[in-house]
Protein backbone atom coordinates (compact mmCIF):
# COMPACT_ATOMS: atom_id res chain seq x y z
CA UNK A 1 0.00 0.00 0.00
CA UNK A 2 2.83 2.39 0.68
CA UNK A 3 4.01 1.40 -3.04
CA UNK A 4 1.00 2.71 -3.89
CA UNK A 5 0.55 5.89 -2.04
CA UNK A 6 4.11 6.83 -2.90
CA UNK A 7 3.74 6.55 -6.89
CA UNK A 8 0.54 8.31 -6.06
CA UNK A 9 2.53 11.22 -4.35
CA UNK A 10 5.79 11.39 -7.37
CA UNK A 11 4.74 14.59 -9.39
CA UNK A 12 5.52 12.61 -12.49
CA UNK A 13 2.11 10.85 -12.13
CA UNK A 14 -0.15 14.29 -12.08
CA UNK A 15 1.83 15.83 -15.22
CA UNK A 16 -0.50 15.58 -18.55
CA UNK A 17 1.07 12.86 -20.40
CA UNK A 18 0.21 12.61 -24.48
CA UNK A 19 -1.43 10.26 -26.02
CA UNK A 20 1.53 8.84 -27.76
CA UNK A 21 3.88 9.18 -24.38
CA UNK A 22 5.38 6.20 -22.99
CA UNK A 23 5.26 5.76 -18.83
CA UNK A 24 8.74 5.38 -17.64
CA UNK A 25 8.77 1.98 -16.35
CA UNK A 26 6.37 1.16 -19.68
CA UNK A 27 9.72 2.63 -21.64
CA UNK A 28 12.34 1.22 -19.56
CA UNK A 29 10.49 -2.63 -20.33
CA UNK A 30 10.49 -1.97 -24.04
CA UNK A 31 13.98 -0.92 -23.90
CA UNK A 32 15.12 -4.14 -21.97
CA UNK A 33 13.27 -5.73 -24.68
CA UNK A 34 14.60 -3.88 -27.71
CA UNK A 35 18.49 -4.50 -26.00
CA UNK A 36 17.77 -7.61 -25.11
CA UNK A 37 16.76 -8.41 -29.01
CA UNK A 38 19.82 -6.43 -30.03
CA UNK A 39 22.55 -8.62 -27.91
CA UNK A 40 25.09 -11.05 -29.60
CA UNK A 41 26.30 -14.41 -27.35
CA UNK A 42 28.89 -11.75 -26.65
CA UNK A 43 26.93 -9.24 -24.87
CA UNK A 44 27.81 -6.60 -27.25
CA UNK A 45 24.78 -4.53 -28.73
CA UNK A 46 24.03 -5.13 -32.09
CA UNK A 47 21.01 -5.38 -34.70
CA UNK A 48 20.37 -8.87 -35.44
CA UNK A 49 19.45 -10.39 -38.94
CA UNK A 50 16.47 -11.50 -37.68
CA UNK A 51 15.42 -7.64 -36.60
CA UNK A 52 16.43 -6.66 -40.03
CA UNK A 53 14.32 -9.51 -41.56
CA UNK A 54 11.84 -8.34 -39.85
CA UNK A 55 12.12 -5.10 -40.59
CA UNK A 56 12.08 -5.16 -44.27
CA UNK A 57 8.70 -7.31 -43.77
CA UNK A 58 6.92 -4.58 -42.59
CA UNK A 59 7.97 -2.53 -44.92
CA UNK A 60 6.20 -3.73 -47.58
CA UNK A 61 6.16 -1.09 -50.31
CA UNK A 62 10.04 -0.54 -49.54
CA UNK A 63 10.83 -4.09 -49.77
CA UNK A 64 8.94 -4.06 -53.58
CA UNK A 65 10.93 -1.47 -54.68
CA UNK A 66 14.32 -2.95 -53.34
CA UNK A 67 13.14 -6.48 -54.93
CA UNK A 68 12.33 -4.41 -58.33
CA UNK A 69 15.65 -2.94 -58.47
CA UNK A 70 17.44 -6.39 -57.31
CA UNK A 71 15.75 -7.81 -60.81
CA UNK A 72 17.70 -4.80 -62.48
CA UNK A 73 20.83 -5.81 -60.91
CA UNK A 74 23.42 -7.97 -61.79
CA UNK A 75 23.27 -11.08 -64.18
CA UNK A 76 19.78 -10.66 -64.30
CA UNK A 77 19.52 -7.00 -64.68
CA UNK A 78 21.40 -7.53 -68.03
CA UNK A 79 18.84 -9.46 -68.96
CA UNK A 80 16.16 -7.37 -68.16
CA UNK A 81 17.95 -4.32 -69.47
CA UNK A 82 18.69 -6.21 -73.13
CA UNK A 83 15.04 -7.66 -72.91
CA UNK A 84 13.67 -3.77 -72.75
CA UNK A 85 16.67 -2.82 -75.13
CA UNK A 86 15.07 -5.27 -77.51
CA UNK A 87 11.72 -4.65 -77.20
CA UNK A 88 11.89 -1.07 -77.74
CA UNK A 89 13.91 -1.90 -81.04
CA UNK A 90 11.49 -4.32 -81.98
CA UNK A 91 8.28 -1.89 -81.85
CA UNK A 92 10.21 0.49 -83.66
CA UNK A 93 10.99 -1.84 -86.72
CA UNK A 94 7.72 -3.11 -86.60
CA UNK A 95 6.57 0.81 -87.09
CA UNK A 96 9.12 0.96 -89.74
CA UNK A 97 7.55 -2.28 -91.28
CA UNK A 98 3.85 -1.32 -91.00
CA UNK A 99 4.58 1.95 -93.00
CA UNK A 100 7.00 0.23 -95.93
CA UNK A 101 3.58 -2.19 -95.82
CA UNK A 102 1.80 0.55 -96.83
CA UNK A 103 4.04 3.14 -99.20
CA UNK A 104 5.51 -0.09 -100.97
CA UNK A 105 2.64 -2.53 -101.45
CA UNK A 106 -0.67 -1.57 -100.49
CA UNK A 107 -0.67 1.75 -101.73
CA UNK A 108 1.08 0.54 -105.35
CA UNK A 109 -1.61 -1.79 -105.63
CA UNK A 110 -4.78 0.66 -104.89
CA UNK A 111 -3.15 2.69 -107.14
CA UNK A 112 -2.97 -0.06 -109.95
CA UNK A 113 -6.17 -1.80 -109.20
CA UNK A 114 -8.17 1.90 -109.93
CA UNK A 115 -5.99 2.27 -113.33
CA UNK A 116 -6.96 -1.10 -114.49
CA UNK A 117 -10.25 -0.42 -113.71
CA UNK A 118 -10.49 2.46 -115.97
CA UNK A 119 -8.76 0.72 -118.64
CA UNK A 120 -10.85 -2.09 -118.27
CA UNK A 121 -14.24 0.34 -118.43
CA UNK A 122 -12.15 2.17 -121.48
CA UNK A 123 -11.87 -1.08 -123.71
CA UNK A 124 -15.44 -1.76 -122.01
CA UNK A 125 -16.87 0.99 -123.47
CA UNK A 126 -15.18 0.79 -127.22
CA UNK A 127 -15.90 -2.82 -127.56
CA UNK A 128 -19.88 -1.75 -126.74
CA UNK A 129 -19.74 0.78 -129.56
CA UNK A 130 -18.66 -1.55 -131.92
CA UNK A 131 -20.80 -4.04 -130.96
CA UNK A 132 -23.63 -1.48 -131.60
CA UNK A 133 -22.34 -0.44 -134.59
CA UNK A 134 -22.39 -3.51 -135.98
CA UNK A 135 -25.87 -4.31 -134.75
CA UNK A 136 -27.13 -1.14 -136.74
CA UNK A 137 -25.55 -1.81 -139.89
CA UNK A 138 -27.05 -5.47 -139.77
CA UNK A 139 -30.85 -4.08 -139.19
CA UNK A 140 -29.88 -1.36 -142.05
CA UNK A 141 -29.23 -4.32 -143.94
CA UNK A 142 -31.97 -6.64 -143.19
CA UNK A 143 -34.38 -3.08 -143.86
CA UNK A 144 -32.71 -2.63 -147.35
CA UNK A 145 -33.39 -6.41 -148.23
CA UNK A 146 -36.92 -5.96 -147.36
CA UNK A 147 -37.45 -2.46 -149.61
CA UNK A 148 -35.72 -4.43 -152.17
CA UNK A 149 -38.34 -7.24 -151.72
CA UNK A 150 -40.85 -5.09 -151.66
CA UNK A 151 -40.27 -2.55 -154.84
CA UNK A 152 -39.71 -6.16 -156.43
CA UNK A 153 -43.09 -7.24 -155.74
CA UNK A 154 -44.38 -3.74 -156.85
CA UNK A 155 -42.95 -4.02 -159.95
CA UNK A 156 -43.80 -7.53 -160.96
CA UNK A 157 -47.40 -6.53 -159.89
CA UNK A 158 -47.62 -3.60 -162.37
CA UNK A 159 -45.62 -5.95 -165.51
CA UNK A 160 -48.46 -8.22 -164.48
CA UNK A 161 -50.76 -5.31 -164.72
CA UNK A 162 -49.38 -4.31 -168.28
CA UNK A 163 -50.16 -7.22 -169.83
CA UNK A 164 -53.49 -7.57 -168.94
CA UNK A 165 -54.04 -3.90 -170.45
CA UNK A 166 -51.52 -1.63 -171.98
CA UNK A 167 -51.93 2.17 -171.39
CA UNK A 168 -49.35 5.11 -171.00
CA UNK A 169 -50.20 5.36 -167.25
CA UNK A 170 -49.53 1.44 -166.54
CA UNK A 171 -45.89 1.82 -168.42
CA UNK A 172 -45.17 4.95 -166.14
CA UNK A 173 -45.59 3.13 -163.29
CA UNK A 174 -43.42 0.40 -164.35
CA UNK A 175 -40.98 2.75 -165.13
CA UNK A 176 -40.99 4.29 -161.72
CA UNK A 177 -41.33 0.89 -159.88
CA UNK A 178 -38.31 -0.39 -161.93
CA UNK A 179 -36.27 3.20 -160.70
CA UNK A 180 -37.18 2.23 -157.25
CA UNK A 181 -36.24 -1.08 -157.07
CA UNK A 182 -32.95 -0.43 -158.81
CA UNK A 183 -32.58 2.52 -156.07
CA UNK A 184 -33.67 -0.36 -153.67
CA UNK A 185 -31.28 -2.33 -154.74
CA UNK A 186 -28.07 -0.25 -154.84
CA UNK A 187 -28.97 1.34 -151.23
CA UNK A 188 -29.18 -2.38 -149.87
CA UNK A 189 -25.32 -3.23 -151.51
CA UNK A 190 -24.73 -0.09 -149.98
CA UNK A 191 -25.83 -1.19 -146.62
CA UNK A 192 -24.35 -4.89 -147.20
CA UNK A 193 -20.65 -3.05 -148.33
CA UNK A 194 -21.55 -1.07 -144.24
CA UNK A 195 -21.64 -3.73 -142.82
CA UNK A 196 -18.90 -5.81 -144.13
CA UNK A 197 -17.00 -3.02 -143.44
CA UNK A 198 -18.19 -2.46 -139.70
CA UNK A 199 -17.83 -6.80 -139.44
CA UNK A 200 -14.20 -6.46 -140.62
CA UNK A 201 -13.24 -3.76 -137.94
CA UNK A 202 -15.04 -5.55 -135.51
CA UNK A 203 -13.09 -8.32 -136.14
CA UNK A 204 -9.44 -6.60 -136.36
CA UNK A 205 -10.47 -4.12 -133.13
CA UNK A 206 -11.74 -7.89 -131.39
CA UNK A 207 -7.77 -9.26 -132.10
CA UNK A 208 -6.20 -6.13 -131.13
CA UNK A 209 -8.62 -5.38 -128.33
CA UNK A 210 -8.10 -8.95 -126.79
CA UNK A 211 -3.98 -8.66 -127.48
CA UNK A 212 -4.13 -5.76 -125.48
CA UNK A 213 -6.45 -7.70 -122.64
CA UNK A 214 -3.61 -10.36 -122.19
CA UNK A 215 -0.91 -7.54 -121.82
CA UNK A 216 -2.87 -6.27 -119.11
CA UNK A 217 -3.55 -9.28 -117.80
CA UNK A 218 -0.11 -10.31 -118.10
CA UNK A 219 1.11 -6.84 -116.41
CA UNK A 220 -1.91 -7.36 -113.61
CA UNK A 221 -0.63 -10.89 -112.20
CA UNK A 222 3.25 -9.37 -112.84
CA UNK A 223 2.50 -6.13 -110.40
CA UNK A 224 0.29 -7.98 -107.89
CA UNK A 225 3.60 -10.98 -107.69
CA UNK A 226 6.47 -8.01 -107.38
CA UNK A 227 4.58 -6.09 -104.75
CA UNK A 228 3.46 -9.61 -102.85
CA UNK A 229 7.66 -10.22 -103.17
CA UNK A 230 8.19 -7.03 -101.66
CA UNK A 231 5.94 -7.97 -98.71
CA UNK A 232 7.82 -10.87 -98.27
CA UNK A 233 11.27 -9.38 -98.25
CA UNK A 234 10.09 -6.91 -96.07
CA UNK A 235 8.68 -9.60 -93.77
CA UNK A 236 12.09 -11.38 -93.99
CA UNK A 237 13.79 -8.26 -93.17
CA UNK A 238 11.81 -7.78 -90.10
CA UNK A 239 12.01 -11.17 -88.97
CA UNK A 240 15.44 -11.61 -89.28
CA UNK A 241 15.85 -8.33 -86.90
CA UNK A 242 13.66 -9.48 -84.90
CA UNK A 243 15.98 -12.55 -84.20
CA UNK A 244 18.82 -10.31 -83.63
CA UNK A 245 17.70 -8.85 -81.16
CA UNK A 246 16.28 -12.07 -79.27
CA UNK A 247 19.50 -13.83 -79.69
CA UNK A 248 21.40 -11.31 -77.15
CA UNK A 249 18.50 -11.53 -74.63
CA UNK A 250 18.70 -15.71 -75.10
CA UNK A 251 22.46 -15.12 -74.26
CA UNK A 252 22.23 -12.76 -71.12
CA UNK A 253 19.23 -15.65 -69.83
CA UNK A 254 21.50 -17.89 -70.47
CA UNK A 255 23.94 -16.18 -68.55
CA UNK A 256 21.59 -15.78 -65.37
CA UNK A 257 23.09 -17.01 -62.21
CA UNK A 258 20.27 -16.90 -59.36
CA UNK A 259 22.84 -18.35 -56.93
CA UNK A 260 25.32 -15.47 -57.57
CA UNK A 261 22.54 -13.04 -57.85
CA UNK A 262 21.49 -14.08 -54.30
CA UNK A 263 24.73 -14.21 -52.83
CA UNK A 264 25.16 -10.57 -53.71
CA UNK A 265 22.48 -9.48 -52.58
CA UNK A 266 23.17 -11.08 -49.05
CA UNK A 267 26.29 -9.49 -48.87
CA UNK A 268 25.16 -6.08 -49.88
CA UNK A 269 22.43 -6.16 -47.45
CA UNK A 270 24.54 -7.66 -44.64
CA UNK A 271 21.80 -10.40 -44.17
CA UNK A 272 23.66 -12.97 -42.93
CA UNK A 273 26.73 -11.47 -40.74
CA UNK A 274 24.44 -11.37 -37.86
CA UNK A 275 22.46 -14.72 -36.40
CA UNK A 276 19.72 -14.39 -34.29
CA UNK A 277 19.71 -14.72 -30.84
CA UNK A 278 17.49 -15.82 -28.51
CA UNK A 279 15.87 -13.28 -25.70
CA UNK A 280 16.51 -13.39 -22.44
CA UNK A 281 13.78 -12.37 -19.87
Amino acid sequence: MSDTEGSFDDASCLSPQSPGSTSPTRKQNKETTITTDKKDPQGNTSVSGFEVLLQKQLKGKQMQKEMAEFIRESTLGEAWAQLKKSLADEAEVHLKFSSKLQSEVEKPLLTFRDNFKKDMKKFDHHITDLRKQLASRYAAVEKARKALADRQKDLEIKTQQLEIKLSNKTEEDIKKARRKSTQAGDDLMRCVDLYNQCQSKWFEEMVTSSLELERLEVERVEMIRQHLCQYTTLRHETDMFNQSTVEPVDQLLQNVDPAKDRELWVNEHKTGEIRPVDMEI
